[in-house]
């Protein structure tokens, strides 16, 4: 019988015709070298030049194909789903992640954790590109809170079991460990090298910036009031209507007893304002809090994550 696959490498890639094969050498001696059987999953996103060309006349190599650019997310949603290994490791496609530091990220789990994610400790990345990182690292990690130091870096290592029901979208692939920090898996973290890009250009733009900040709002929502949205809406709606009623009654306090003209002043339009905004979010936190339920109730789970049962 043969072994089971112990390791899995996936790489997105779009239009790295220059880095493809090098990086899948790159990548066969390393696993090679663990001596656990492996396979390699290269994921073409839609590349506009020779990538999927080359990559078809490499070996052994599992080769998934999209039909036009969908993101990175996405390709790295399409390789974990393909992977078959114990351990999943991720990586970028443009050669500046060194296949030889797989065995720290394996070494590193061995101490107990689900998730490894490198930490790329010295970057080689243009000033521009290394200062919005960091500006985005900080961000993170008021928001967050996901204990690493480099969420950007594509070079991870992941326990299958972690994506049995984790579906990837938008730029999310970054905050990768902490969705499933947010699930109870633990999340560690080492130091690796980091290369200068040799061939091909860099992926990252303003847009994909932007895109990256809207859901690490939408992971910070998770995070803290995925159980609770209610708190969050109906709170911030009954503080906006109590505000509004407030004002409403201090205006028809002085139009009553102190005889004050009140119809030019924008003070009662300011309390209906803050009473109907306060409706709304209130009306707003109910529905959220039912499509959140259904949502659970949907994939036949629970707001929890149990990682074992014992019977004595």
């Amino acid at each position: 019988m043969d072994e089971k696959t112990y390791l899995s490498v996936v790489a997105p890639l779009y239009n790295e015709e220059g880095n493809a094969k090098q990086l899948h050498s790159e990548i066969v001696t390393a696993c090679q070298k663990i001596g656990r059987p492996f396979e390699v999953i290269f994921v073409d996103d839609g590349s506009t030049d020779k990538t999927a060309e080359v990559c078809k006349n490499l070996s052994p190599l599992k080769f998934i194909q999209f039909r036009r650019n969908f993101g990175q997310t996405a390709g790295f949603d399409a390789g974990i789903k393909a992977a078959q290994g114990e351990i999943i490791i991720t990586m970028d496609g443009d050669l500046q992640n060194d296949p030889a530091d797989i065995p720290l990220l394996l070494e590193k789990m061995k101490e107990g954790y689900d998730v490894v994610s490198g930490w790329r400790f010295q970057r080689k990345d243009p000033l521009g590109k290394k200062i919005s990182s960091r500006l985005a690292n900080f961000v993170r990690q008021i928001l967050i809170k996901d204990n690493i130091h480099d969420s950007g870096c594509g070079l991870k290592a992941y326990k299958k079991e972690c994506f049995n029901d984790v579906d990837l979208f938008g730029e999310m692939h970054r905050f990768i460990p902490a969705i499933l920090e947010l699930d109870g898996f633990k999340v560690g973290e080492v130091k690796v090298s980091h290369r200068p890009r040799i061939h091909g250009q860099t992926k990252y733009n303003w847009k994909r910036g932007i895109k990256g900040g809207v859901d690490m709002l939408s992971i910070w929502f998770w995070r803290k009031y995925a159980n609770r949205s209610l708190h969050l809406f109906g709170g911030g709606g009954i503080l906006f209507s109590f505000v509004g009623i407030g004002i409403l009654i201090w205006m028809a306090i002085e139009k009553i007893f102190y005889h004050q003209a009140i119809a030019e002043r924008i003070w009662p339009l300011m309390g209906a304002l803050f009473f109907m905004v306060g409706i709304q979010l209130f009306i707003s936190g109910l529905i959220s809090d039912i499509l959140i339920k259904n949502y659970y109730k949907s994939r036949h789970r629970m707001n929890y994550s149990i990682k074992e049962i014992i019977n004595q």
